[in-house]
């Protein structure tokens, strides 16, 4: 006796593709799952949030992204007369955008980088410049002393120039430690810890200085040891008060009392002074030679006497 088999129904067919479906993604499941959940790993935390070392590549991408704009912007506000001064701001503005582009990816304020507009902002700017031209000032009174160098009235100075000096050193003092003790920085030290994050970002800053007028071999070594204690000074100075207040203002009173107030060059480049300083016959390890101060064995010895003082320091309050 023959069976008949039974007839296969449109509902029949439906049901049997759909249980072999779901069979098939139960035998798929646990090796995608796996594959998803290393990949979110990768990307996230535990808490679901990107890593540090994630906002810090979409950083550098936008930073990248934004010279494509910079340099058209530059180059009109040139054709359109307007005086060099102008662009003095224009690569803080666009390390500025940057930044705050990631911190409201972030849904953070711009403050939670250090830019917490207040009297206590403020404040630490003036103690930082402060600090800086202090500093500097040690560093020149060593090489005069030691006979390195000469310091005489400039016949051209002007409150004026002292202005103009300062307009420029705040611009590259806002513009470096956005850069280098900003955004970045702030995410290494959470992503990888603070001695990572200060040699790293010391590396950088003082590579960054490398083709500098003036970095002749016989000053290069000691250039660059002192670039890379200043930014370590620097790190420590926004670590200590998790603002960037303090650092801009070092970073400001440094480059302001070096070549606007003293007439030294600054990181190789010439500045006119309030003084004239004229570097005498003597080893260019004293007087840094054409580099400026900065290449002088004075200016380290200054960097880590200031380095071991700021580490003693505890600090200020941490901001909410």
């Amino acid at each position: 006796m023959q069976i008949k088999p039974p007839r296969m129904t449109k509902d029949m067919v439906t049901h049997g593709l759909f249980t072999l479906a779901r069979s098939a993604t139960k035998m798929r499941a646990p090796h995608s799952r796996g594959k998803e959940a290393n990949m979110r790993a990768f990307f996230c935390n535990p808490e679901g949030q990107l890593r540090n070392g994630v906002w810090i590549v979409i950083f550098l991408v936008l930073f990248v992204a934004s010279r494509f704009v910079y340099h058209p912007v530059s180059q009109a506000i040139q054709h359109l007369n307007f005086d060099a001064a102008w662009l003095q701001p224009l690569p803080f503005i666009f390390a500025l955008l940057v930044t705050w582009a990631c911190v409201r990816l972030r849904r953070q304020r711009l403050s939670s980088v250090g830019f917490e507009m207040d009297r206590r902002w403020a404040k630490e700017v003036g103690v930082g410049v402060g600090i800086g031209t202090a500093a500097m000032l040690a560093i020149a009174a060593l090489i005069v002393a030691t006979g390195g160098a000469q310091l005489s009235l400039d016949p051209a100075r002007s409150l004026a120039a002292l202005g103009s000096a300062a307009w420029v050193f705040a611009c590259v003092a806002l513009f470096e430690e956005t850069l280098f003790r900003g955004f970045v920085f702030q995410r290494m030290v959470d992503g990888a810890g603070i001695w990572i994050a200060q040699i790293s970002l010391a590396l950088l800053f003082a590579i960054a200085h490398w083709d500098n007028p003036g970095m002749e071999p016989t000053t290069q070594v000691l250039a660059m040891i002192d670039t890379a204690l200043g930014a370590i000074l620097l790190g420590l100075a926004y670590l200590r008060t998790r603002s960037l207040a303090l650092p801009i203002g070092i970073h400001f009173g440094w480059n302001w009392a070096q070549g606007a107030l003293l007439g030294f060059d600054v990181s190789g480049f010439a500045q006119a002074g309030w003084l004239h300083a004229e570097i005498l016959d003597k080893p260019q390890w004293v007087t840094g030679g054409k580099f400026g101060p900065e290449a002088s064995m004075f200016a380290v010895i200054v960097d880590l006497i200031t380095v071991a003082l700021l580490w003693r320091w505890r600090g200020t309050r941490a901001r909410s």
